[in-house]
């Protein structure tokens, strides 16, 4: 079969290995994003800078390497102009898994409105503001969240923009590292109500195509799951995740049952791929956080979990290659390598040697080009005889590897 191309737009550390899926599989890889030397750039067959924000350079960037018809556009960030996406899928471009999915998700405010206003899904309470005297209301006000309050910018990732405010005199504080941290243009906050939930979970949650190899799938059978997995989050990014992840039937079969709907309801009837959707678990209730229509962080714990990783199951939804069952191995965990401070240039990572030494774990370093405080440069991926031992192995070798400036670079104050 004719194996297409596909356009990544973002090319961290989850394109890449979204890059690395498709190229097995024999697909052309353009990686696009708005720096050069990313990730994904490194093993594609041809790359893009552009602000992917700016809807004529967009436009011009899939006009030179897809035709209509030919070919997927891949989202794999928040921080685009997907108003520019739905003109192209109406123009005939495939778009993963929706232009639809991808403007949705862009803003969390509107997936939020879609989950708990049309679908009834059952979400933390939440209020919307574009300035830090709305804000104060929605957390203090009559009908506000009350304190403590988590407060994100509505377009964001990896934890980008967000606190928890426990009193009334950090609002304003709030406001401002929102906005100075959130992507895109816009000054909008989402304040939540704070769960005080027992754990969170991770359902990946694949979306195949109507025909599949050739065959009709049953709407039923469109929908498959991974495990769920459980991860811990600090400053709004995931630090560890693992499976299994100890839940009760019911539990899982109610947050199949959100995922299945809400899933369904933003890729439509033809939109295929893999989704991360978030929940947390209180007691016997299930509740809907956040939605991202691509692989999702925690979701690397995937990479040494079984034989086809979040990667490889979206890029088979996408391409409409058949996915037969996942093996699952070990228990496993996933723990990240971050960078203390900012380098400008390629750090380099004492340490690594004595992190590949430890039993059962695998390394995987991204290959970004500089450095910020806190910035992901890699993953510690372990397997153990229970995702108690997995976590262990994985945080400690993750803890072996250093981030430091390396011969061609050196301590900065800024990096993008």
């Amino acid at each position: 079969m004719h194996l297409p191309t596909l356009l990544l737009l973002g090319s961290g550390e989850l394109g890449k290995e979204v890059a690395i899926s498709a190229k097995r599989l024999g697909c052309r890889v353009v990686a696009v994003d708005s720096y050069d030397h990313a990730p994904a750039m490194q093993v594609s067959d041809a790359r893009e800078v552009i602000d992917m924000l700016h809807a004529p350079s967009l436009r011009k960037v899939v006009q030179r390497h897809l035709k209509p018809g030919e070919g997927f556009i891949v989202p794999e960030i928040e921080a685009i102009r997907t108003e520019e996406l739905l003109t192209l899928e109406r123009r005939g471009y495939s778009v993963v898994p929706s232009a639809r999915a991808a403007n949705l998700t862009m803003n969390r405010d509107a997936i939020r409105d879609l989950a708990a206003s049309r679908l009834r899904l059952p979400t933390a309470r939440f209020s919307y503001a574009e300035s830090a005297a709305e804000l104060l209301a929605a957390i203090t006000g009559k009908s506000g969240t009350g304190l403590p309050a988590v407060v994100k910018p509505v377009m964001s990732s990896s934890g980008k923009g967000q606190s928890v405010v426990r009193r009334a005199s950090d609002i304003a504080a709030s406001w401002d590292y929102a906005v100075s941290n959130m992507r895109g243009d816009r000054p909008r906050v989402i304040a939540e109500e704070f769960i005080d939930f027992d754990y969170e979970i991770t359902l990946l949650t694949v979306r195949q195509r109507p025909v599949v190899a050739g065959e009709r799938v049953p709407e039923p059978r469109r929908t498959l799951f991974v495990r769920p997995i459980g991860h811990r989050q600090e400053r709004g990014d995931y630090q560890e995740s693992w499976m299994p992840c100890p839940m009760k039937p019911a539990l899982v079969r109610a947050a199949q049952r959100m995922a299945r709907t809400i899933t369904a309801e933003i890729a439509g009837p033809r939109g295929a791929g893999l989704f991360g959707v978030e929940f947390f678990v209180r007691g016997n209730q299930v509740i809907f956080s956040e939605l991202s229509p691509r692989p999702h962080d925690t979701g690397m714990v995937t990479m040494i979990s079984q034989d086809l990783s979040e990667f490889d199951l979206h890029v088979r939804a996408i391409l409409g290659m058949p996915i037969p069952v996942i093996r699952y191995e070990k228990a496993a965990a996933s723990a990240v390598i971050l960078s203390p401070g900012p380098i400008a240039g390629p750090p380099d990572f004492p340490g690594l040697e004595k992190a590949l030494a430890v039993p059962g774990v695998q390394v995987r370093l991204f290959g970004k080009p500089s450095a910020r405080r806190y910035r992901r440069m890699g993953v510690a991926l372990a397997v153990g005889a229970s995702a108690s031992a997995a976590r262990k192995a994985a945080a400690r070798a993750a803890s072996l590897v250093r981030v430091v400036a390396g011969a061609t670079s050196k301590p900065a104050r800024r990096t993008r």
